[in-house]
This record gives structure tokens, sequence and C-alpha cells, in this order.
């Protein structure tokens, strides 16, 4: 049976070596389906993808393995940088490359002008894949010219950008802990499918890779010990909502009458354990007292800790697929863009993503209308009447809202937020993933008409309940209501820190 199989192969910078590959691959039989090579990016590394059989695949790899052009594993090259004098005379240089050309190194810089000011001096920079293969060349050299060592490093961490994908995996390596060298390659041929579409809208890939790095990073040094918070809670007469703004990505909500405690989305995974303590500390309990989860959609800032907690957790059928899918664009007119598919695949990574194995789904049909949005159901939360509302599949496929009549509190999941609200650091968060992605929604047109629809939703209660404020409970920064058609900060916020 024909499936699809991937290759990531290291080409030599020779002619005539990308043929021999497709060569390899047309003898077995295999169709390439995709292809990827820009020397401005990586001179050194091909992408394929080649549809065959299994066994003809292992044929294939096995020949390309063979010659030297398969990367089966991910070796970070030495770099080196050295000062070398040559002799003043004819074929000097010619004569030191032969040592260079020998020991299998990549040059990555070569300064030499017999006018300026060390005419006999000429600086290199190396790299190489082999510990030994360094060794040899130093012993070499230095037993025929006077040789100064400016930089030697084998962690990978001054490679130049001619070694680009083996940069990006040893940073992902960081990021990600322990993780084998197939899942990065994988996982490289997949990013890959980024730089392509990237090249294709005339957007550097370098910048946005370091973009990707960044939010991990960012993830990574926010949580534990260097976790912090913006909390607001506010009494809604009876009951508490207890706003979290998370350090990077979407807020979470904890609504408290009594004992009984709803968690309205989570939150990245990898900031459960902080959350957990937050409760504790704010008098709330911990995360083991959340009776209820109720997840507005299925980006991972808002629904990453599901498969953690202890407790139900509800979400829309479609939210079930995105979750499933790992592809926050599932079933919108952005599916088929591989930025959707492959941020999802990262971010998810990046932020420790559980899935809920059991999820509680609310139901497709309508059971009646509140403004423009169909209602789907009516739940209990923390003792408080909860209309479950249909958005329109702008933000993502399957957000929902939740509105508490009684109590007028309105949450909006991504398609109102307080953006002025907002601290810089978080503003940043946000600008990284709409970076990424080239936007935040999966249809621009059905999101306005969903923002929209709240922004009358709102006038319309307020109108019908005597002019009493809607408070708003945004994806994103703090709880507001609308004012003059703008969103204003309901109170004051105060700054949590885990230490």
């Amino acid at each position: 049976m024909m499936q699809r199989h991937y290759f990531v192969a290291k080409m030599p910078d020779e002619p005539g070596a990308l043929h021999r590959a497709a060569e390899i691959v047309k003898r077995h039989g295999g169709n390439i389906d995709r292809i990827q090579y820009d020397k401005r990016i990586d001179p050194y590394t091909v992408f394929f993808e080649a549809r065959c059989s299994d066994d003809d695949y292992l044929a294939m790899r096995a020949e390309l393995e063979a010659i030297g052009y398969l990367q089966g594993q991910i070796i970070t090259p030495s770099f080196l940088k050295f000062q070398v004098m040559l002799p003043n005379r004819s074929g000097a240089l010619f004569d030191f490359l032969n040592f260079t050309t020998a020991s299998k190194c990549n040059i990555a810089f070569l300064d030499f002008d017999d006018r300026g000011k060390h005419p006999e001096r000429l600086t290199v920079s190396l790299t190489v894949e082999s510990g030994e293969s360094v060794d040899r060349l130093l012993e070499a050299l230095k037993s025929r010219y006077p040789l100064e060592i400016i930089e030697y490093d084998t962690t990978g961490q001054h490679l130049d950008d001619t070694v680009f994908y083996i940069r990006f995996a040893q940073e992902l390596r960081r990021l990600l802990d322990k993780t084998e060298d197939a899942f990065l390659l994988r996982l490289l041929s997949d990013v890959n499918h980024i730089v392509q579409e990237l090249m294709n809208l005339g957007k550097d890939p370098h910048l946005v890779f370091s973009d990707i790095l960044r939010s991990g990073g960012d993830l990574k040094r926010t949580s534990g010990d260097g976790f912090y918070a913006e909390l607001q809670d506010v009494d809604i007469g009876g009951a508490h909502i207890l706003c979290v703004q998370l350090p990077c990505g979407g807020n979470t909500y904890l609504l408290r009458q009594g004992t009984d405690v709803t968690l309205i989305d989570t939150g990245f995974g990898i900031y459960y354990r902080d959350l957990d303590l937050l409760m504790e500390k704010e008098g709330w309990g911990g995360m083991g007292m959340v009776k209820r989860t109720m997840l507005t959609h299925g980006d991972a800032d808002h629904s990453g800790s599901a498969g953690l907690l202890n407790a139900e957790v509800w979400m829309h059928p479609d939210t079930v697929e995105v979750i499933r899918q790992a592809n926050r664009a599932y079933g919108s007119e952005s599916e088929g863009s591989i930025l959707e598919e492959i941020y999802t695949k990262l971010i998810n990574l990046f932020s420790d993503f559980s899935v809920c194995s059991t999820p509680r789904t609310f139901p497709r049909s309508a059971i009646g209308k509140r403004g423009e949005f169909n209602v789907l159901s009516i739940m209990d939360v923390a003792g408080m009447r909860c209309e479950v509302l249909e958005g329109f599949g702008g933000h993502q496929i399957g957000q929902v809202f939740f509105f508490l009549p009684e109590k007028l509190v309105l949450f909006t999941g991504d398609s109102l937020i307080n953006f002025d609200s907002l601290t810089e650091d978080r503003k940043g968060f946000a600008t990284l993933a709409k970076n990424l992605m080239t936007t935040v929604n999966v249809d621009s047109g059905k999101a306005s008409k969903e923002r929209k629809g709240l922004l009358g939703l709102i006038e319309e209660v307020e109108r019908t309940n005597d002019g009493r404020k809607c408070l708003v409970c945004g994806g994103h920064g703090a709880i507001s209501y609308l004012e003059d058609g703008k969103l204003v900060q309901c109170g004051d916020a105060r700054t949590y820190k885990a230490r």
C-alpha cells in the first residue's frame, strides 16, 4: 500500500547531489509529493516527502544512508575559530585549504588581505561534525603554522546560519528536555513546511523561528519560580469570580459560591501546578476543589490543563475535534494552512498540553436564542444559572460563550478582549502568536460578526436591566464593562508572584 513517507537528507554542496538522491527515490518506485531546499536557509539540508510502500521506503532509506545522504540523527557540529599565519608566497592559501578539506570541515568564514595591517594573518571559522577531525586538523596545522585559537565550541551555540536546521533542533532540544533524534527529525520535517509557506509569502523564516523559540522560552521562564499573575477578585452578589491573567496566553476564571468551585478555561498545561499553588495561597483550596470545568475553545492557552483535572470537563463537540486533530484551524476555511497546524503542534509541545480523555460535550441542537446566538444548554455554574451560547466559528470552530443572566456576567472567550488592560509582556506574547499564524482568527468575517453580536447582546441585557452593567470576562485581559463602545477595566488588579 502506498503511504506518504518523509526523508531529511544531508546533501553535499556539489553538482548532481540532488539528482542522485532523486534517482534513488525513483528507482524504488517512489513518487515525490514534496521537496524543499533553499540554499539561503541551509545549503546542506533537503526535505523530501515521497509516496511509496513501506518496503520501498526502507530500501530508499538504506541506500540514501549508505551514501551518507540520510540524516538519521542530529549531530551537533563543533564551531572553531582561529587565526593562522601564512607564509607570504604563491600557493600558501591553497596549501592551507588542503588540510581543511581533508578534515571535511565546512568553512563558514575567511578573512585575509595582504594590504591590511597583518598581511600574513588569516582568520578562519569552521564547522565540523567530528571532534576527532578537529583534533587532527589542529595537530596538522600547529606543526606547520603559527596558530591562535579564538573560540572552540562543541555545544552548537555559536554555529552560523549555514546549519540553520541543526541550530533550531538544538534549541528545541533545550526547550523540550529529553527528546529522541527521530522525534526531532520528524518535527523538523513538519517545521520545514512552515519555511516553504513563509518563503512563498515573502517572509523571513529566521525571524519567525526566533519567535517560535522565544514563545517556548517565555513559557519555561514564567512557570515554577518565575510564575506571576494579575488577579481580580470580584463579588457578584453572594458569589465570587477570581480572574487570573496568566503570564503567557489566556485567562482562567474561578467561580465560587460556598464550597462549589467551577473553572472556566484552564490556561496552558505548564501552569497547572502554579495555578494549584495560587488557589491554595488565595484561600480557594487548590485545583482539587474544582468540581466542573468549562472550556470556551480548544487553543492550548484555554484548554491545555484539561487532562490534569479531577473534575468534569465540558466543551463543544467541535472543540473535542480541534484538540484531537491538534489543529486549531480544524473545520474552518483555514484548515489547510500548514502555519496553523504546525503552530498548534509546537505550542502544545512547549506548553505541556494535556488532553482530557473523557470530555463531556454540549449538545449541538439549540434550545433557544440569546441575541444572535443559539443557546445550546443551561448549566449550573457554582450554583448559578449559566447559558451556553454557540459562536459562529470566527476565532475557532467550537468556541462558545457563557452567560450568567441573573448576575449579568458574560465570558466571551477570545472574541472580546480588553487589550488596553494587558501588560507589555502579555501584549508581546500575543504578538508572537499572531506572527506565527499570520492571524489569530480562523475566519475573519465570522470573527467580526461574533464581536458585533456580543456587543449587541451586552447593550440589550443592560437596557433590559435598568442600565445595570454587564461584566465582560474576556479570553485575555482584565474583567471589564462596556462604556461608550469601549471596554473599561472593572476595579483594580493586583500582582501575584510565586516568589
